[in-house]
């Protein structure tokens, strides 16, 4: 009997101690119906990785992962979307289907590590977009210093939630939610910031596919870098013309690469420095060369009218997916680089006052 009582008690033990084998997802939305659905990022689409029926606005998703990660859960048919770090444990969602993006969510270390920072963004984020508000009525009724003044405090939050972010992953590089915070921090990062950020990361997260990516990005970036041969390319100007981008830097003593769209307020806002500069510029050698990222035709040629853009432009429509940007790994536009008359990157993302301290200091 006392032996049977020890394996009995030993048994209880190994149930209590046990590990979760996989994953169990708990969904209760109130007023959803249909079908949920659980996918996770692709390259360039969203991966399925389960659908199940709802029943009374819950279901029940089940599966098994390698590791932590980021998964997201929407209603088919519609398309906004709520992220959960989905890790082998039993996960609890609880929220209402109008309001997906403020669902509850437990269960998930990795999420709760997660929704620290996130929720201290979406704080800041309502802080700044009150100002942003307010700045534009001010404009509206006139007051541009008022104006000015809240779009300052405006970026100074913004520019807050970026330091968030870095601060979680200086301070956590062994969490599976870092890699998505760097992935969220890394535009506008050249290759020895966002290396260094990576090379910090514990080895345990060497073979997620987006740290293998963000490796990737910065190896592409080191050949990007002030100093490297610009890539070349050739793509069609507004008459169906194919432009070589080396057969117009060959052809000044300094070339602006400028990555825009007609679609881009930053990018529209930045173009009346450009047009200055240029004309000031432009017989001392300078020029501008602008690939743009719309996808409709009428609307490209319409703001280089608009905004008087009057040197060499070229665009496969492609959005987001254009050749060019790609090559270049733009990830936000306004985006540039200068080259010289042979092609090497001399500046990069120079705007406003000090796109033309750098030009002018190049042709002096």
């Amino acid at each position: 009997m006392k032996k049977i009582l020890i394996l009995a008690v030993a048994a209880a033990m190994f149930a209590c101690s046990r590990q979760q084998e996989g994953y169990k997802i708990n969904v209760n939305l109130e007023g959803a119906e249909g079908q949920v659905l659980l996918e996770k990022r692709g390259d360039s689409q969203w991966i399925p990785v389960d659908t199940v029926d709802i029943v009374d606005g819950k279901a029940e998703l089940t599966g098994e992962v390698s590791y932590p990660q980021d998964h997201y859960i929407s209603l088919i048919g519609q398309r906004p979307k709520a992220i959960i770090f989905v890790e082998n444990s039993v996960i609890n969602v609880t929220g209402h289907a109008d309001s997906l993006d403020r669902v509850k969510v437990t269960g998930s270390a990795t999420h709760d590590e997660y929704a620290q920072v996130s929720n201290q963004i979406g704080e800041i984020t309502d802080q700044y977009m009150a100002l942003y508000q307010e700045a534009r009525e001010a404009a509206a009724a006139g007051d541009t210093a008022k104006a000015s003044e809240l779009m300052k405090q405006v970026d100074e939050l913004y520019t807050s939630t970026n330091t968030l972010q870095s601060d979680f992953v200086r301070n956590n590089p062994g969490s599976y939610a870092t890699p998505y915070f760097i992935s969220r921090i890394q535009y506008g990062m050249e290759a020895e910031e966002l290396g260094s950020m990576v090379e910090s990361l514990e080895p345990a997260l060497d073979s997620i596919p987006s740290v293998i990516a963000l490796k990737d990005r910065v190896t592409r970036l080191k050949a990007l870098a002030v100093g490297q041969t610009a890539p070349d390319f050739i793509m069609n100007d507004p008459g169906g013309n194919p432009i070589r981008f080396s057969d117009v830097y060959s052809q000044n003593e300094y070339t602006l690469l400028d990555f825009w769209a007609a679609w881009c307020g930053p990018c529209r806002a930045e173009n009346p420095n450009i047009v200055a500069v240029y004309n000031d510029f432009k017989d001392k050698g300078f020029s501008v060369f602008g690939v743009s990222l719309d996808r409709e035709r009428e609307a490209w040629l319409k703001a280089i009218e608009d905004d008087k853009l009057t040197w060499t432009h070229v665009s496969d429509l492609s959005y987001w997916n254009n050749a060019a940007a790609q090559m270049y790994m733009v990830n936000s536009i306004p985006s540039s680089i200068i080259v010289d008359r042979e092609g090497k990157i001399v500046a990069k993302n120079k705007r406003e006052e000090e796109l033309r301290k750098t030009v002018a200091e190049l042709v002096q």
